[in-house]
């Protein structure tokens, strides 16, 4: 018997198999976070969350996708988050393009869909502004960018913006600020922003490990982007099998080669910003104040004194 179906049929057959597939891939990704990667990824997501207070009843809340894989990760996350209704509060979807190249545009609108993702994308120049300087253009880029999304999430009546850095990213710039900026300080889970009023800025991946993103998103045979900069794509052009590294991979490199030696490395960084003694330290900074250790020297020899004449005395 002959086959008398027309093109537009076979097409329209091999659309609504492919739309098929997609469904029964999306349902399998989102099933590994409730399954696989629940303890490694949800959880931990979860657990930053309750730990520094990061979503509130009636937040609304930005989810800022930049098209990596962290804050495509993150925008799942909080679809979880929001299906178990255990805080009412509301998501929008919010990536905006910098000035892509085309095909870097459509790559995330292609995940998007397959991961069931309602974006809303707005277009600036970022790109462009930043591209011929020569001094720190991944810093001024960032924070452009930063003050895109604060406008549109606020334009849009939300109070938070949520971004997708995660552990290593976390560590890695406690060292950066260590050994390139000659500080000790770390990137907080929140941030009040300074600038615009009622904002304030969220980190909900802060205990997720890269590893187990990466892992997550093999698995799942996702491609997100890397850096999709003007800047970064110049510099690959320009040396193919040898870009120059940044100075957050220099430290990345750093951290694996001591952690090969000692797998502790990682959460002995992270955790250093939590046990910091003030008493031994040389200098500190409280609200703007800096603050010597000598400030309160002579003070404490002066107490001690009047505390040992105060005993020999028997003065109480």
């Amino acid at each position: 018997m002959c086959n008398t179906d027309t093109k537009e049929q076979r097409q329209e057959g091999a659309v609504t198999d492919s739309n098929y597939a997609d469904r029964n891939r999306l349902k399998h990704i989102e099933a590994s976070l409730r399954t696989k990667y629940k303890h490694k990824i949800f959880n931990k997501f979860v657990q930053a969350i309750c730990d520094f207070d990061l979503v509130r009843p009636d937040d609304k809340i930005a989810v800022c996708i930049s098209g990596g894989k962290d804050s495509m990760l993150m925008a799942k996350l909080f679809q979880e988050l929001k299906r178990r209704n255990k805080i009412p509060f509301e998501v929008k979807f919010l990536s905006m393009d910098p000035g892509y190249a085309e095909r870097n545009r459509q790559q995330i609108e292609h995940n998007a869909a397959l991961l069931n993702i309602p974006i809303t994308f707005f277009n600036t120049k970022v790109f462009d502004a930043v591209f011929h300087v020569e001094q720190n253009p991944c810093y001024l880029c960032a924070k452009m960018r930063r003050g895109f999304l604060y406008r549109y999430a606020q334009e849009a009546d939300c109070n938070k913006i949520a971004l997708g850095h995660h552990f290593n990213d976390i560590i890695e710039t406690n060292l950066m600020s260590m050994i390139y900026g000659g500080e000790i300080r770390t990137m907080m889970p929140k941030v009040k922003s300074a600038n615009w009023a009622g904002m304030e800025l969220i980190r909900p991946m802060y205990y997720v490990r890269e590893a187990d993103i990466k892992n997550w998103r093999d698995e799942n045979r996702l491609e997100f982007l890397q850096c999709a900069c003007h800047f970064t794509e110049r510099i690959a052009a320009a040396n193919p099998d040898d870009p120059t590294p940044s100075k957050r991979q220099e430290i990345k490199n750093l951290i694996a080669r001591l952690s090969a030696e000692n797998p502790q490395v990682p959460d002995n960084i992270f955790h250093a910003m939590e046990n910091v003694n003030l008493s031994v330290v040389l200098k500190y900074k409280l609200n703007g104040t800096l603050h010597n250790v000598l400030d309160a020297y002579d003070n404490e020899e002066q107490e001690k004194q009047e505390q040992n004449i105060r005993s020999v005395c028997d003065i109480p």
